[in-house]
Order: structure tokens, then C-alpha cells, then sequence
């Protein structure tokens, strides 16, 4: 009955959406695994880990979950003997490294005081395995190769190769390179056939090279031939390949030994992140659904809060406000076929299992969920036009086989009960199920479209009617659950939107029993009447909300208010307390001076003495008014900052000129070839370059003209390039620059050094210098001028 439940709900479908979470193939196994559980301690633990993952992703954004990977398999293989390969070891480095950054993240949260409790005893069961996670750094690359420097030995045979491939390529080379046999060749390259270096030969030139064939094309035309002067080379390399493979063998063998040594504590690291991930895994998923945290309880009671569907997309999901288990245990929902009654049904079981499972539910916080033994349900497909036998067969082998189990401890749901037979017929045994399962103790919600059960919730205590609102004007339901209010059918104001005549709508109320009329304008009142004050009562809660707001914040705002005043005044006490220590101090020192020159003198203290130390004591008193004051003078007299001002840029600790100012607080500086924003605050004056008042000269190049703190002559030939360095000085001097850059590249040097060697002899040029680092370094010259 499990398996068919979470079918027909649907659970897989929440389980490929949580699996897509999981950082790892091992949360994936562990999605792959859950099933809900029957016990409310291990339900309420579970919740409890989702919600510390919710907690951490809210306040950090990501948790470093990468790099692990499932290597128990590995673990095991290296406990019996076995050798593992180099990318089994790199996994194994990897997930070590994974389980150290998982550690640490986890207690830097501790150290901030978040309540972790789940999270801090995983950190705590992590082992630190870090000599083992060097040692396979040390020996084995990124790539899964070997390194040089894993052994000595290993290290000096690759040197040895590299002799012999060379010594090997050189001969080969000169044979191919030769004139006298490059019309032998059929390309003049080098190949490898069987291992072995060869060159490839025309066929009618084999009996003019010795050696040995390896290979011919497919055409036959050519034959890969191994010179036999380089043969014994050949062997050689050979023979020094088989040490190597042999020498990296060993290391494998030697490194698989310390995996196994540490293997059990490699498999409880992957435990542990196993499950460190799965959390997370549901931690995000509840994110991505806006899920909340649901309370648990052992009495069968639900209660849910704008509750949504989560496979139904955000903008089409209808929330719903859903209750049972304290007034009424069952929910019958009445209605004609329109949609959204099974939508319920779904979303209660599905909730239910998911609540069991440890994942958050896309409800409000306060939203409460009971534990059950057992979810019953028998779902159909409600839009089936065709009713028939087997149909009701179907439905009654599982509803049979419902009631053999069935107790206090399920949550039963019906939908179309008693559908597929006579309507008569189908309604009786409808309310018998109903009474025997509500019998039983346990919870039940029912779909039905039979008008006869709208009376079951009015006759038996514990039952309530409830039904889906239809909205009359599009002819659609609106899928909001109208609790307390029974379904009517909407035949005839649907016929009368869709151009049904008047008079058949008429005719046909003939046919309906008084009661029947009575009973369907009780409903319409009802609806009525429930939409009416579920409108009064949002606004009433919107209110409250505003109201609370605003408390709050006139709250916070005294509280920030009375604090700062707090501060302030205990500032100026403090202020005030050093200042005068200080004058009291100051007074002692001047009395204590004139003790002594009254015992030293030993006569009376003369008049100008006297002035001198009242003068001492009125400097030891404190003016804070003054210091202001003077602040305030030294901030006025601040330079202001013009274009073309030699400025340094305090944060980088570099010269720099201004070009414009871009904003309000920011100027474009240029600090050699780099032009960037800074603020102003970031910037310190140095100097101001003196203009030039002949006004006819600083137009040369027209007056629109500007001439920038930089000349570019990467591309330029030399003697172009020396012609416009001319001229770019003579316009830097008329527009007054103390100095300039000459962008030419590093390349290949001509340009570079006769740049140099022109603005060195330059009459009007004081200084030249490569750029710094940050300026360009050898790619330009600075140079000052006179």
C-alpha cells in the first residue's frame, strides 16, 4: 500500500526535485533512499536538521560541499590488498580536502554562536586526515599523472628518457632533414608505431634503410621504418619505460597501503558528509519552495497556513487554509467535476508524507502537521468521462483492501468515492465507507460528486462539508477550499452564461424538489456570506500587520534614540573627566615648581614669576571650542582640486594626474598608461603645473584640440614613430605637463630603445625612466620635463 500511496501522491516526483540539491552522488543516494518515517522522534529530529540547513544557506548563501566523492569502494578495495589507481587516490585527496572545509565552515559558525547542534556533532565526528591527503598531493598530480618528484628514483629514469627521446629525435631528424633522403620519405616527420619512434618511407625505398618495419598505411604505399641506427636506442627507451611503470607501481602499492590504514576513517568521513549534504540538500530545496519549518504533533491534527501545491508553478498554485483533527476528523468535499478537489486531497497527503520525510512544507510558519502509521489513498483520475465497471472495480479492490488496515493512526483519502456505479447505489455505500473509517478513529478527506452526501456533514458530529468556489463569470474554478460550505452543481447558471434559451433553464427548475431549491440557495447564501467575512477579516489582519509595524518601529527608533544619547553624554563625561585630570595634573607640576623656587630662593616669589605660572595654569585649562575651531580651519584650508593637478592616490601609493571630474566625489586619474576612477577622498595634492601665457602657442594643434598625458606608438614604424615623439613633446610644453608617457611595447626592443636613446638627448627633457609595474613597466617611458 506504501509504494501505491506515494505514487498516486506523487512523493517521487518532490524526490527528483530534492535530489537535484544534493552537491554529490552521495546526498543523491540518500535522496534516492528516504522514505517517510513512523516516528515522531526521529520526524521531529529530522525537521530540526532541515531547518539548521535553512538557517546556514540564509546566513551564508552556500556551504563548500564540493569535491567529495563516494569513495568508500575505494576504502574497502585498499583494506584487502588491492593497488588503486592515481584518479582513485586523487578522489580520495579530494573528499579529505571536501571534509577539512566542511569542518572548519561548521565551527566558524560555532565560534559565531549559531545554535548548530546537529551540524556541530558532524563537524566533531570529522576526522582530519591530512598527512595521508599530502602525501597523495605530493605524489600525484591534479591530471592523474605521477609526478617526477614522488621518488627520487622515479625522478631520475624520467631524466633518462628524456635523454634517450632526445638523442632518439636528433638522429631521426638528421636522417629526415637529409637531401639525399627526403625523396625517399613519403612525409618528412617523425611517428610513433608499437612504441617505438619511426619515420615513414616510400615502399620502393625499403632496401635503402635498414632497421625494422612496425606498420604500412592502407594503401601499402608507405612503411613506418625503424632506422637501425636508432634500434638500440629505441631498446633502450624501451627498457627505461618498463622502470618507470615499475617504479610508479611501487608508489601506487605504497600509497594504497596508507589509504588502507586509514580506510574506516575515510568511510565514516563519507558517512558523515553523506549526510551533511542530504541536509543541505533539503535546506535548499526548501528555499527554492519557500518552505517553513512545520510543528509536529501525535493527535492526527493538521492545520495549514496558505498552503501551496509544490508541483505546481508559483504563479498558477491557488493557497489554500486547511484544518482537521480537533473539531471534525473527516472533510467530505462535494462539488461537480470542475477541478481542484483533487488537488486538495493530494496536497494533504503529500504534505503529510513530506512533514515525515524531514522537508519543510510551502506553508506559513505556524503551520501544524500530525504523525501517522499509515496514509491511505485511493485516487483516480477525476476528469475520466467514461465510468464503468472496472472502474468501480478498481476503485473497491483498493478501498477493500483499506479497510482491512485502517486505524486511529492513518490518514485516509478518498476521491470520487462511490464513483463508477449506480448513483443511487454508489452514495449508500459512499456514507457507509465513510462511517466505518470515521468509526475507526481515523483522519479522512473525501471527494464526491454525489448530491446526497451535501447533507452527511449536517448529520453526523466530527464530519464537515467543504467545496471548491467556482467562479461563475469564466466559467472556471477559482480552486480556492471553501471550508463549512457544500458544493452545488452550477448547471444552470453555467447553461445560462453559454447561451442556454431562458425558458428550457425555467422548465428544467421544475423538475428540481423544493427542498432541493431550498437547499441549493442555502449554499449560495453560505458562499455569500463566507466571502463577505473572509474579506473583513484579510483587511482586519492587514491592519493588525501595520499596526505592529509601525509599534515596532517607533520602539526600535526610541530605543536607538535613548542609546545614543546614552553614548553622547557618557562621551562628554569622559571627555570632560581626561581634560580636567589633565589641568589638575598640570597645576600640581606648576605648584610643585614654585615650592621649590620659594626653597631655593628663599625669599618671596617675584611679580613676574607669579604672572608666568597664572599664565601656565590658564594654558592647562581645556577649550574644546578652540580645538574645534581650529579643526575646522585646518579642514578649510584644504586644497581644491583642478584638472591637470599632480595628485597621489593614497590607496595604491602612486603618482597620478587628474583628467575630469566624473561626479560630485570622483575623478578620472591617469597613473601612467592606466586611466581609472577614484574618489576624492582617496586622493592627496602634490603639485599644479604653471601655465603657459602664450596663448597663441597652446593652440597649435588647433583649438579644439587636446593633448593627452600619453603618447601611443605601438604599430608605428621607426621613423614615423621618432617624428611624432618630436612633436609630442613640443605640444606637452606648450600645454604645460611637468610629465608624460610614450606607450611603444615591449616587441622586440628597436623601438623601445630608440625612444629612449631620443628623449635622453632631448633638450627640454629633465628625467627619463622606464614605467613601473603598475604604469606599464618596460612597455613605456616617463619622462619629466623641464
Amino acid at each position: 500500500m506504501l509504494e501505491r500511496t506515494l505514487k498516486v501522491l506523487e512523493y517521487n516526483k518532490v524526490k527528483e526535485q530534492l535530489s537535484k540539491h544534493a552537491s554529490s552522488s552521495l546526498g543523491k543516494e540518500k535522496v534516492e533512499k528516504l522514505t517517510p518515517t513512523t516516528s515522531f522522534d526521529e520526524a521531529v529530529a529530522w525537521q530540526d536538521m532541515t531547518d539548521e540547513a535553512t538557517t546556514v544557506l540564509r546566513l551564508k548563501g552556500n556551504v563548500p560541499l564540493g569535491g567529495i566523492h563516494d569513495i568508500r569502494p575505494f576504502a574497502k578495495r585498499a583494506k584487502i590488498g588491492s593497488t588503486l589507481s592515481p584518479h582513485e587516490l586523487i578522489d580520495i585527496s579530494s573528499t579529505i580536502y571536501a571534509s577539512r572545509q566542511v569542518k572548519k565552515f561548521i565551527e566558524d559558525l560555532v565560534e559565531e554562536e549559531l545554535s548548530i547542534p546537529h551540524l556541530q556533532n558532524f563537524a566533531n565526528s570529522l576526522i582530519q586526515l591530512i598527512e595521508l591527503e599530502r602525501k597523495i598531493n605530493f605524489c600525484i598530480g591534479d591530471n592523474g599523472i605521477v609526478l617526477d618528484g614522488a621518488s627520487e628514483k622515479l625522478k631520475g629514469i624520467r631524466q633518462q628518457l628524456k635523454t634517450y627521446e632526445s638523442r632518439i629525435r636528433e638522429k631521426l631528424e638528421n636522417i629526415v632533414r637529409s637531401t639525399s633522403t627526403q625523396k625517399m620519405l613519403s612525409d618528412a616527420i617523425i611517428t610513433i608505431r608499437n612504441d617505438r619512434y619511426v619515420i615513414p618511407v616510400k615502399q620502393e625505398y625499403r632496401s635503402a634503410f635498414g632497421g625494422m618495419v612496425h606498420d604500412q598505411s592502407a594503401s601499402g604505399a608507405t612503411l613506418f621504418i625503424e632506422p637501425q641506427s636508432v634500434v638500440e636506442l629505441n631498446n633502450q627507451l624501451n627498457e627505461t619505460k618498463l622502470k618507470e611503470k615499475q617504479e610508479i607501481e611501487r608508489i601506487l602499492i605504497e600509497l594504497s597501503k596508507e589509504v588502507a590504514f586509514e580506510a574506516d576513517h575515510l568511510i565514516n568521513n563519507v558517512t558523515i558528509l553523506a549526510e551533511i549534504d542530504f541536509m543541505f540538500a533539503k535546506g535548499s530545496y526548501s528555499q527554492k519552495i519557500k518552505g517553513s519549518k512545520p510543528i509536529l504533533n501525535n493527535q492526527g491534527y493538521l492545520k495549514l497556513l496558505k498552503a501551496r501545491h509544490p508541483l505546481i508553478p508559483k504563479d498558477e498554485v491557488v493557497p489554500n487554509d486547511i484544518e482537521l483533527g480537533k473539531e471534525f476528523t473527516s472533510i467530505v468535499i462535494t462539488g461537480p467535476n470542475t477541478g481542484g478537489k483533487t488537488v486538495t486531497l493530494k496536497l494533504v497527503g503529500l504534505f503529510t508524507l513530506m512533514a515525515q520525510s524531514g522537508l519543510q512544507i510551502p506553508a506559513l510558519d505556524g503551520s501544524e502537521m500530525g504523525m501517522f502509521q499509515a496514509v491511505y489513498a485511493d485516487i483516480g483520475d477525476e476528469q475520466s468521462i467514461e465510468q464503468s465497471l472496472s472502474t468501480f472495480s478498481s476503485h473497491m479492490v483498493n478501498i477493500v483492501e483499506i479497510l482491512k488496515n485502517v486505524d486511529a493512526n492513518s490518514l485516509v483519502l478518498f476521491d470520487e468515492l462511490g464513483a463508477g456505479t449506480d448513483p443511487q447505489e454508489g452514495a449508500a455505500l459512499a456514507i457507509s465507507i465513510l462511517d466505518d473509517v470515521y468509526g475507526r478513529g481515523a483522519r479522512v478527506i473525501a471527494t464526491t460528486h454525489y448530491p446526497e452526501l451535501k447533507a452527511y456533514g449536517y448529520n453526523r458530529e466530527g464530519v464537515v462539508n467543504a467545496s471548491v468556489e467556482f467562479d461563475i463569470e469564466t466559467l472556471s474554478p477559482t480552486y480556492k477550499l471553501l471550508l463549512g460550505v457544500p458544493g452545488r452543481s452550477n448547471a444552470f447558471e453555467i447553461s445560462k452564461r453559454l447561451g442556454l434559451n431562458q425558458h428550457v433553464i425555467e422548465h428544467a427548475r421544475l423538475h428540481i424538489s423544493a427542498e432541493s431549491n431550498q437547499v441549493e440557495n442555502m449554499i449560495a447564501s453560505l458562499e455569500e456570506n463566507r466571502r463577505r467575512a473572509e474579506a473583513e477579516l484579510e483587511e482586519a489582519h492587514e491592519l493588525r500587520k501595520d499596526a505592529e509595524k509601525l509599534h515596532k518601529e517607533l520602539q526600535s527608533q526610541i530605543i536607538e534614540f535613548n542609546e545614543k544619547r546614552d553614548k553622547m553624554f557618557e562621551k562628554a563625561e569622559k571627555k570632560a573627566a581626561d581634560s580636567i585630570e589633565k589641568a589638575k595634573e598640570e597645576a600640581e607640576e606648576i605648584i610643585k615648581h614654585l615650592r621649590k623656587m620659594q626653597r631655593e630662593q628663599y625669599a618671596s616669589i617675584k611679580d613676574h614669576e607669579l604672572i608666568e605660572a597664572r599664565k601656565r595654569l590658564q594654558d592647562a585649562s581645556p577649550d574644546l571650542v578652540k580645538n574645534r575651531k581650529d579643526k575646522k580651519q585646518t579642514v578649510s584650508k584644504a586644497q581644491k582640486l583642478h584638472p591637470g593637478d599632480e595628485v597621489k592616490v593614497l590607496s595604491l601609493d602612486q603618482k597620478a594626474h587628474l583628467i575630469e571630474k566624473v561626479s560630485t566625489n570622483e575623478w578620472q586619474v591617469q597613473i601612467g598608461i592606466m586611466k581609472m576612477k577614484v574618489n576624492e577622498k582617496n586622493l592627496e595634492y602634490l603639485s599644479r603645473p604653471k601655465q603657459v601665457q602664450t596663448k597663441p602657442l597652446a593652440t597649435v594643434r588647433g583649438t579644439d584640440s587636446h593633448v593627452k598625458l600619453e603618447l601611443d606608438l605601438r604599430g608605428e614604424r621607426y621613423e614615423d614613430a621618432l617624428m611624432r615623439v618630436e612633436k609630442y613633446i613640443d605640444d606637452a610644453l606648450l600645454a604645460g605637463y611637468p610629465r608624460v608617457s610614450i606607450i611603444h611595447g615591449k616587441g622586440t626592443g628597436a623601438l623601445r630603445k630608440g625612444v629612449q636613446e631620443y628623449v635622453k638627448n632631448h633638450r627640454s627633457v629633465k628625467k627619463v625612466r622606464y614605467g613601473e609595474a603598475p604604469e606599464g613597466g618596460t612597455g613605456v617611458t616617463i619622462i619629466e620635463l623641464k
